[in-house]
């Protein structure tokens, strides 16, 4: 009895194992399954966007070439009406009408961009041709097989693609019927380049080809597949091409691809073998009726089936994602109060790091505050003894002037004392008119003398630091009168000329003169002593800067020196004549203009300096 309860108890287990294996099986069954569907919906959306991207690429390939024909249509008929052609129809042999006909077509074809115009006399003849001066025209050959010039002959028009027999390249030909007197003389025809087509069409990931009836490649943005047919070439679609000699010489192949379609209705081209998959097309194409040609757009599906493959992959790698999960979340619940409290003791202590740090930053802020203060008092500090290294620089000029100017004051006032003295003698002559005469040189002087110490007055005052709209002309006007004296006294000659008129810059007007009469100064001293005594002061406009150059006719600054020019207290000169900071303040006032001072030896000798200053548009002037 025992022996058969146990005999009977031994199927259990194998059957709860069988169950578990069966559970196992039919999960992978529903997974596969699941996997299937969804990768075959992920295809089927993959290929859908694929089409509709291709649709786009075709519709606007289609209207490319559409354009491109409806440019030329009209034109054979237009061009069919000129009396240059049609006297060369009435008179085919004339040469006066033929070279007139040559070069009318020449012009034509140039101006309307075509690759050829010609017409054919009624027998296929072609009389003139825009390209009669190539090795190749057209003149004397006789194209009454092609169809442009039997349908034009039949109906009026005709249009035909076509590999040149004469010239052996791809074109489409326009022909339209010549009517002269009531008869049917020739045949007008234009030949269109179609090259810029496929350069348009340049991809790396698509093929876009055009075939004509016999399914031929004519048109396409890969050359390995033009002049070819997918398919097998039958001897009557080839007798149907040489019949109008369409390819005229050009060798036709075959292209070992097969179409088909898949379940959801696409239209799928691929090769054979192995690399079937690699070079499978979705296809997308439309019937152009007014060419009889085919327009199609060739799709990789590659990068499509990869999409939907790394699709189904994602979802498996999502659901093994949930079930480990799954398995993960118990084993966190155990661990959460133990973090908890790691993460309390970790937060107070970070709260006493953070005020620690807090007290720290505090007093690094308070020491930074007051290095700031200190930085910004010895800047102030700076600034102020710049402004006054500035000014210092000024008077010194003023001072090396003072000699001169005496001279210009007192010769002035010397001659308004004569004509004064005179005035009175003439009074008392009761000669009124030449006192009056007098009287006016008078007030002339002390115009004169005004005008000098009023520009001394502006040139000696501190200037505004405030940037402004500057007159270009106004402070190099008042440059040189601060320095007419001395221009005078050495016999030297300035040159202006500013460009433009109404040239203005952002400078500050006194700074602005300082910077002239300094550089002036310093031309003026390099040229006293030699032969010839001549500056030129010029000016230029361009991209929003203005660039005022002055050249001399000096010695040059020495390539050694020209890096240390604009150093404080540096100077050429000999000891005495000069501090050497004009140049160096020269320097800094055109940095705080936003501008720049430049030195160079001019290629033809001397010095030249120049000022790169920010230009502005012509304003009101207001006081500085």
């Amino acid at each position: 009895m025992p022996a058969v309860q146990i005999a009977g108890m031994m199927p259990a287990p194998l059957s709860r194992t069988r169950l578990g294996w069966l559970a196992a099986l039919l999960a992978l069954i529903v997974l596969a399954g699941a996997s299937w569907l969804g990768h075959r919906h992920a295809l089927a959306r993959s290929f859908e966007e694929l089409s509709h991207r291709g649709q786009n690429t075709l519709n606007l390939a289609e209207s490319t070439i559409q354009g491109q024909l409806e440019r030329f249509e009209r034109l054979p008929e237009l061009l069919a009406d000129h009396r240059a052609i049609r006297s060369l129809l009435l008179a085919p042999r004339d040469p006066d009408l033929i070279m007139a006909a040559n070069t009318y077509l020449h012009d034509v074809a140039t101006l309307l961009g075509a690759s050829d115009a010609y017409v054919m006399y009624r027998d296929g003849e072609t009389l003139a041709a825009s390209n009669f001066d190539k090795p190749y025209s057209f003149i004397g050959g006789n194209f009454a097989f092609r169809p442009y010039f039997s349908d034009a002959m039949a109906e009026g028009h005709g249009r035909f693609y076509a590999l040149g027999t004469t010239s052996n390249q791809r074109g489409y030909y326009f022909g339209a019927a010549i009517d002269v007197a009531g008869q049917r003389l020739g045949v007008m025809v234009i030949k269109i380049d179609v090259d810029d087509l496929e350069r348009a069409w340049a991809s790396e990931d698509l093929r876009i080809i055009v075939t004509d009836p016999e399914d031929i490649i004519f048109l396409s943005n890969r050359p390995d597949w033009l002049f070819h047919a997918f398919g097998a070439l039958t001897p009557d679609r080839l007798a149907r091409s040489m019949e109008t000699r369409r390819y005229a010489d050009a060798t036709l192949g075959e292209i070992d691809f097969q179409t088909r379609s898949d379940r959801a209705g696409f239209r799928l081209l691929s090769g054979h073998g192995r690399d079937a998959v690699a070079s499978e097309y979705l296809v997308v194409q439309s019937f152009m009726p007014q060419a009889g040609w085919t327009v199609q757009v060739l799709l990789p599906t590659r990068a499509a089936r990869m999409q939907a493959a790394g699709f189904v992959a994602l979802a498996l790698l999502a659901a093994g994602s949930l079930a480990l999960i799954a398995l993960i979340l118990w084993q966190r619940r155990r661990q959460l109060a133990l973090r908890l409290e790691m993460e309390q003791a970790a937060k107070d202590d970070l709260e006493r790091r953070v005020i620690a740090r807090t007290t720290e930053l505090r007093a690094a802020n308070a020491a930074l505050q007051g290095e700031v203060s200190e930085r910004r008092a010895a800047e102030a500090e700076l600034r102020k003894t710049q402004t006054e290294l500035v000014q210092a620089g000024k008077l010194a000029a003023l001072g090396q002037m003072s000699a001169a100017l005496s001279h210009e004051f007192n010769q002035p006032l010397g001659a308004a004392r004569n004509y004064a003295e005179n005035a009175q003698l003439l009074l008392a002559q009761d000669r009124q008119t030449a006192a009056q005469e007098n009287i006016s040189r008078i007030l002339n002087m002390i115009d004169r003398l005004s005008r000098i110490s009023r520009h001394l007055r502006n040139f000696a005052r501190k200037p505004n630091q405030q940037l402004r709209e500057v007159a270009l002309a106004d402070a190099v006007q008042e440059a040189q009168e601060l320095l007419g004296w001395r221009l005078r006294k050495t016999g030297v000659t300035l040159e202006v000329d500013l460009g433009p008129p109404g040239l203005q810059v952002i400078a500050g007007p006194v700074r602005l003169q300082q910077v002239l009469v300094n550089l002036l100064s310093n031309a003026i001293d390099a040229v006293e002593a030699g032969e010839m005594r001549a500056l030129q002061l010029t000016a230029s406009a361009e991209a929003g800067r203005v660039r005022v150059t002055l050249r001399d006719h000096g010695p040059g600054v020495p390539e050694a020196l020209q890096p240390r020019i604009f150093d404080p207290f540096f100077s050429t000169k000999e000891v005495g004549k000069g501090l050497g900071l004009g140049l160096s303040i020269s320097y800094n006032i055109l940095r705080d203009f936003g501008g720049t001072l430049s030195v160079r030896n001019h290629p033809q000798g001397g010095a030249e300096f120049t000022l790169d200053l920010q230009a502005a548009a012509p304003t009101a002037e207001a006081a500085e």
